[in-house]
């Protein structure tokens, strides 16, 4: 793992959100598979960075609000032929035997700015717009300070239901890499105006952003943008029940 004070790595040649819908009664075999699973993913030929994560509603980050049914892998690629072979290998397949839905997401990124265990997965991408209709997925993540977790709490109920009713929202939910202080949201857009008109422009949202530095919440932070390019498998395991991604996005990526 690099040193906080290293300079970002190259830009990925593709990002991949894959995520999985498990029946309750196959959670023992999940955290199993989270167990052994995180390893052999980030050791996968290609893989820059990999990350096996529980998911929640998004409109908390506490025990509550997970969702023990869905689950997600995040994994930056070296290049888009890396990635090609990822559904067919192990760390898929397992996933595949105990899952009833999946879903994958190729993403381009556009924008990212702080780091992720000590690290800036993404680099530093040139800051572009997606292709003319494509829809463009906004991951926050966060490790909060302890010490501020009761606040940030308090924080976020607005913040989420704002979320909800955002216009050109397809859909959002919590992302973790444990039950408590290590959360982020990941939401997909119509397009970067949606985006950029919920982020800076919405009271709720303006107010929690004016209070992050005051507040002091997170420990290590990291926010990205990027272009969906293509999205695999079943949408309604995002949320996402729209008739958009069928037009914007190719069916396997591209």
């Amino acid at each position: 793992m690099n040193d906080p004070g290293d300079p970002p790595g190259p830009v990925p040649g593709l990002v991949t959100l894959h995520v999985w819908r498990v029946p309750r009664r196959r959670l023992p075999r999940v955290l199993a598979r989270m167990a052994v699973d995180a390893r052999r993913l980030r050791r996968v030929d290609g893989v820059r960075f990999a990350k096996l994560l529980g998911t929640g509603t998004g409109t908390g980050f506490g025990p509550t609000d997970a969702d023990p049914t869905r689950w997600a892998a995040l994994v930056a690629w070296a290049d888009p032929a890396a990635a090609a072979g990822f559904d067919t290998g192990p760390v898929a397949r397992s996933w595949r035997r105990i899952a009833d839905a999946a879903v994958r997401v190729d993403l381009r990124p556009l924008h990212s700015r702080g780091r992720w265990s000590g690290v800036a997965p993404f680099g530093t991408p040139s800051g572009g717009q997606p292709d003319a209709g494509r829809p463009v997925l906004a991951l926050t993540r966060a490790r909060l300070r302890p010490a501020r977790a009761l606040t940030f709490w308090r924080a976020v109920p607005p913040v989420a239901a704002a979320l909800a009713q955002a216009d050109g929202l397809h859909c959002r939910f919590g992302i973790g890499e444990a039950p408590l202080g290590w959360q982020g949201t990941v939401s997909v857009w119509r397009g970067t105006a949606d985006l950029t008109r919920f982020a800076y422009r919405h009271p709720q949202h303006r107010a929690a952003i004016t209070q992050t530095p005051v507040k002091q919440w997170y420990a290590e932070e990291l926010f990205a943008r990027f272009e969906v390019l293509g999205v695999a498998g079943d949408r309604a395991v995002l949320g996402w029940l729209g008739e958009d991604v069928d037009r914007t996005c190719g069916a396997g990526g591209g």
